[in-house]
């Protein structure tokens, strides 16, 4: 592997009432055992366990090794693995994803960490034009098992060129697996899958999810737990009206169901986990179960998550909507770096409840 570079150190990226606030601690509806883990440990883990479980597994970026991640994600992987396993890249995200893809070509399993999504700009030719379609163009002849993963979204103060969700962009390409954890089951077991998938896979973690912990069962624990690529996860049922979301905005739903239940209404609230393939058939059979539609996101509203979610239930259950469909979406503008205007460009958990109470005819604003 006479290719691989050498470390190059880059520090240079880097009112709601008080029912609301209670409820930012509220118990969550996860599989649960009497151990929490962060996602940050989480995601750690499911890349050790892979590393160790296959020696063609590596992971090349920024700061990965000698700094241990920029988040800590990768804490401990290159003492353990060595510097050919474990590689400090450049700034240069054209060429170190171009080579994780020509890695992928010759049946290595490379694991390319961008420091944000926002900065896979660089590389997107490689993702979409190299990954993406090598398998369609070969007639099946060239495999790209390679996931790139990194922070994707909002994250605080960080301004317009660091803060924008690029489910929808990625979600649009065939060749993609792209994949949005919430809780630490949902990073383990979709990073596990995906490192193992003889696909490309887009991995959008979220910054601000990396310290939260969760409850795990046992089974998440397992060396050989993995999660199903493109299977979503139904939070919490319920039977008045659906609320989907993904990565963090899964949070706020469940926060917001706990509100709408005080006003005794029932939101089952869907954990999309996989952006593509989509679970278009547990959305739909949600809706025709409570005749009713909330989806929600951080990305801009034109050309959304949330639109393709509309269209499927629009050709798929039309005659069960009871009511318009409700988007919710981040503002659609470039994010503010003022901390009092990005709040108000990303939903929060007043527009779910206000949102979901409309669908339900219990509101008119």
């Amino acid at each position: 592997m006479s290719w691989l570079v050498k470390h190059v150190v880059h520090t240079g990226r880097l009112q709601s009432c008080s029912r609301l606030r209670a409820l930012q601690h509220a118990a969550r509806t996860y599989a649960t055992s009497g151990k929490e883990i962060t996602v940050r440990e989480a995601l750690n883990s499911a890349l050790d366990e892979e590393m160790a479980a296959d020696s063609k597994v590596f992971l090349m970026g920024e700061e990965v090794g000698e700094y241990q991640g920029a988040y800590k994600i990768s804490k401990g992987l290159l003492e353990k693995y060595g510097p050919e396993r474990v590689i400090d890249t450049p700034i240069t995200e054209a060429g170190f994803a171009g080579i994780g893809v020509g890695a992928a070509y010759k049946d290595l399993r490379p694991i390319v960490e961008f420091m944000t999504f926002n900065f896979s700009m660089q590389a997107i030719d490689h993702i979409i034009n190299s990954a993406a379609k090598s398998n369609y163009m070969s007639a099946g002849q060239i495999s790209v098992p390679i996931v790139f993963r990194g922070p994707n979204g909002a994250a605080a103060g960080v301004g317009a060129q660091h803060s924008q969700c690029f489910a929808a962009w990625y979600g649009s390409c065939p060749g993609l697996k792209v994949l949005s954890p919430y809780s630490a089951e949902d990073a383990r077991g979709l990073l596990k899958a995906a490192i193992r998938d003889p696909d490309p896979v887009v991995f959008l973690e979220n910054e601000l999810l990396y310290g939260e912990s969760f409850p795990v069962s046992e089974e998440v624990l397992d060396p050989n737990f993995t999660l199903p690529i493109g299977k979503a996860k139904i939070e919490r049922p319920g039977k008045d009206v659906t609320i989907t979301a993904f990565s963090k905005m899964v949070g706020y739903a469940l926060k917001a169901a706990e509100v709408l239940a005080e006003e005794g209404i029932s939101a089952e609230v869907i954990n999309l986990r996989s952006i593509r393939p989509l679970d278009r058939g547990t959305i739909n059979e949600s809706v025709r179960k409570t005749n009713r539609l909330v989806t929600v996101e951080e990305g801009f509203p034109q050309h959304g998550v949330g639109a393709e979610i509309c269209a499927s239930v629009v050709e798929d259950s039309f005659g069960y909507l009871d009511a318009p469909v409700e988007r919710i979406a981040g503002a659609d503008i470039p994010m503010p770096y003022a901390a009092n205007f990005e709040k108000m460009a990303v939903p929060q958990i007043e527009d779910i409840v206000r949102a979901a109470k409309r669908a339900c005819f219990r509101s008119a604003k």
